[in-house]
């Protein structure tokens, strides 16, 4: 994927872990795009890792979309607990 799709796939997976978290956050558009491109690369990491899969594999594919959520979902989660703690 280009780094164009990686940016919207990042948008898209940061407001539905938004969606799906709601809550106040420190920060605003930017940090959840950057949430959700780290949470991505976190997400298909995570599917090599535990599941063997290649959970990466194009923008239109639905593990693709599903690393993406889940790891920005870990990754909003820890943001809140050290943003919590400041």
């Amino acid at each position: 994927m280009g780094i164009l799709a990686w940016i919207l796939l990042g948008l898209l997976a940061g407001i539905i872990a938004k969606f799906l978290m709601p809550g106040k956050d420190p920060g605003g558009i930017i940090v959840t795009i950057l949430i959700g491109i780290a949470g991505g690369l976190l997400g298909g990491w995570l599917g090599k890792v535990i599941f063997g899969v290649d959970s990466i594999d194009g923008f239109f594919e639905l593990s693709t979309w599903i690393a993406a959520i889940v790891g920005s979902l870990i990754l909003l989660g820890v943001y809140r607990l050290f943003a919590r703690n400041r």
